[in-house]
């Protein structure tokens, strides 16, 4: 009879060790799990914290691209605003030009006129003579410095294409090369983003921090607008008087 009874209670001692490790190991268990959970959600936050500044930091550089391409393409609408301004300027200088020498011609020809009926016909003749000497020679004068005038233009014109090509073309290849390192960027970021092992994500880290770089390299190289070059105002200068040959006392001298 008492060995049945110890028999009993050595029994129900190990039934409550039993329950004891089967609660242990359920405590056990649920730590453990419980610590998975939250490493699993500290890794979460901290991946959707690293997407957001990336993603942020994204936005920022193409709103940086896109007001550095609008300053350039306002640069370069104000320098043909101005390359306008001074091609009109030549041409309402070289209207005038004609102008000038057609109203002289026309007082040339009213002074031969009333010089016609003078009595001293002859005198008055060789007179106009030498006027019309001096007439012609300030028109000669006069259409070489338009002739000058627009031989200059054009060298102008041509040289401010060719460094407007020349900027084109330099944009473009920025622009290429930067679209290019950005999809190397994206490749590394998404490479990274699937890392499994600590030396894979510090080389993959080091490899977009030197892709980041090129790119930022590749952006300062971009040309800056490309302003034409011009020695000249948008005046043009006077041309140096002709000299007098009038004679003495010479009523219709044009030199008075």
């Amino acid at each position: 009879m008492a060995e049945q009874k110890e028999s009993s209670v050595l029994f129900s001692l190990r039934e409550l060790m039993n329950l004891e490790e089967n609660r242990i190991k359920e405590e056990e268990a649920d730590r453990e799990r419980r610590i998975r959970e939250e490493a699993e959600a500290r890794a979460a936050a901290e991946r959707a914290q690293r997407e957001a500044e990336e993603a942020r930091l994204r936005e920022e550089e193409e709103r940086r691209r896109a007001e550095e391409l609008r300053r350039k393409e306002e640069a370069a609408r104000l320098e043909a605003i101005r390359h306008g301004e001074i091609e009109k300027a030549k041409a309402e200088a070289e209207h005038r030009a004609r102008m000038e020498a057609m109203a002289a011609q026309q007082s040339h020809e009213q002074q031969l006129v009333a010089l016609r009926t003078d009595q001293t016909k002859k005198r008055l003749t060789m007179i106009v003579g030498i006027g019309g000497v001096v007439v012609v020679a300030a028109a000669i004068g006069v259409f070489m410095l338009v002739s000058k005038s627009n031989e200059k233009a054009e060298r102008e014109r041509a040289a401010l294409l060719a460094e407007q090509q020349k900027s084109a073309a330099e944009l473009a290849q920025v622009r290429a090369e930067i679209e290019e390192k950005q999809k190397k960027e994206e490749e590394l970021k998404r490479a990274l983003e699937s890392a499994k092992d600590e030396a894979t994500r510090a080389k993959l880290e080091s490899e977009l921090a030197s892709a980041k770089k090129e790119t930022e390299a590749a952006r300062t190289r971009a040309p800056s607008g490309g302003a034409a070059r011009s020695s000249g105002g948008g005046s043009k200068p006077r041309p140096a008087a002709a000299p007098c040959n009038c004679p003495p006392g010479d009523p219709l001298c044009n030199c008075l």
